[in-house]
């Protein structure tokens, strides 16, 4: 199942809209390519996320 705006894993909750958007990006892309372990990729979704926020904030 394809993860969307209204339907995403609870731990993304408090993420701030943009970075949410882009976790959902980042874990359906992990998701896809099968490289990462299932429970991991949300972990690491958000993980890649907030990075990349960060990196659009500097």
């Amino acid at each position: 199942m394809k993860w969307t705006l209204e339907n995403y894993p609870l731990e993304m909750e408090e993420l701030e809209p943009r970075t949410r958007e882009k976790a959902i990006e980042i874990a359906n892309r992990l998701k896809s390519e099968g490289n990462i372990k299932e429970l991991s990729i949300v972990e690491e979704a958000i993980r890649q996320a907030k990075e990349w926020s960060l990196e659009m904030e500097g």
